[in-house]
């Protein structure tokens, strides 16, 4: 069977899911959908660096909306607050179209309320649904993890520690903006919840918790937040600028997931631009951590073909693969707000 796609963003990483759809035999390019007007007008392929497609990017939602599509990749720019691409993912699904999310969703039905009623009726009234494939929230917890879990008779503690280097991002807004880096951490703190990057990313992580706990079938109590931010030791030049002597040039965002009046579940990411702080000097990407009957350790890193000598990462390569091995799975799913389930693998054809 061959799904019909439409791309939505052409950042890093949603280029590259651009690429992976252009290029994949069980699927076509639908549509595309682009912020920058610099963009707008252009052929997909122009932008995946690929031949030509036929399908002209737009900034129009209404051309999008109008599409005959299977499912929209969403891979939208991260932005405060988590949850402000409701609207227009809302809409996606009211028109028919099924959305795979690579910043959030991967466990929505956490929060209950106004918000998952709404996304629940866009659902029913497309006959659509809506899931999360990407790398960290999607792969590292809620599927590794808990698969490892597996080996445990007793399951003291999880642990998942996520380790990524900020020095080759190469958009300014995004590093200093989204991220955080180079504020200054007196006027900052991580803690608050009001703050850009906090009021991004807690909802986001705090659903990886959930997830993570769902599975594992534990009733969690309460989700902590415990997360601190580094000065830099001196002026830091990295792709997207300078980070200046004394703001933050590592961040370390902690959840901790409470069952039974004890942290069980934890999910930290150290997001960093010097490695002064880190307890390794060169961190594994990610490190399972399981304290149990028996006790587990797993460190998972990503690596490019040797071949492979364009400078898309190992990692965006990750999420364009989650994508895709994704597409069939929400297509066939019934409509409304699902989880990814715990296995998705590579799949030959999709047929």
């Amino acid at each position: 069977m061959t799904y019909r796609v439409i791309q939505w963003a052409t950042g890093a990483m949603g280029k590259t899911c651009l690429k992976a759809i252009i290029d994949h035999p069980g699927v076509d390019l639908a549509g595309l959908f682009v912020y920058g007007a610099g963009k707008v007008g252009k052929d997909a392929g122009e932008i995946a660096r690929r031949g030509p497609t036929g399908v002209i990017a737009t900034n129009n939602v209404e051309d999008i909306l109008a599409l005959d599509a299977d499912v929209v990749v969403h891979a939208g720019r991260l932005a405060p607050p988590y949850g402000s691409h409701d609207r227009e993912i809302i809409r996606l699904l009211e028109s028919g179209k099924n959305v795979i999310s690579i910043n959030g969703y991967s466990h929505t039905r956490h929060w209950r309320g106004e918000r998952l009623s709404a996304l629940e009726a866009a659902c029913a009234k497309g006959g659509a649904s809506l899931m999360n494939a990407g790398l960290n929230p999607g792969f590292i917890a809620e599927q590794i993890a808990v698969v490892a879990t597996g080996v445990c008779s007793e399951l003291d503690r999880i642990e998942v520690v996520e380790s990524v280097s900020g020095r080759e991002i190469m958009q300014p807004e995004y590093a200093f903006g989204a991220l955080g880096f180079g504020a200054d951490p007196a006027a900052n703190d991580p803690n608050d919840e009001n703050w850009g990057p906090a009021s991004a990313l807690n909802g986001m992580y705090e659903e990886v918790v959930a997830a993570v706990a769902d599975r594992l079938g534990m009733r969690l109590e309460r989700i902590e937040r415990d997360h601190r931010a580094y000065a830099a030791a001196e002026d830091l030049h990295v792709n997207a600028g300078v980070v200046p002597k004394g703001t933050i040039s590592h961040l370390n965002w902690k959840w901790h997931g409470h069952v039974d009046g004890a942290r069980k579940i934890t999910h930290s990411i150290h997001w960093y631009m010097e490695t002064a702080h880190l307890g390794e000097a060169a961190p594994p990407l990610w490190r399972v951590n399981i304290e149990g009957k028996p006790g587990l350790r797993i460190a998972v890193d990503l690596e490019k073909r040797p071949s492979e000598k364009e400078r898309t990462s190992a990692e965006q390569f990750a999420v364009a693969g989650a994508v895709i091995n994704a597409i069939p799975i929400v297509c066939a799913a019934p409509p409304g707000v699902i989880s990814r389930p715990i296995a998705t693998p590579f799949r030959a054809d999709f047929r």
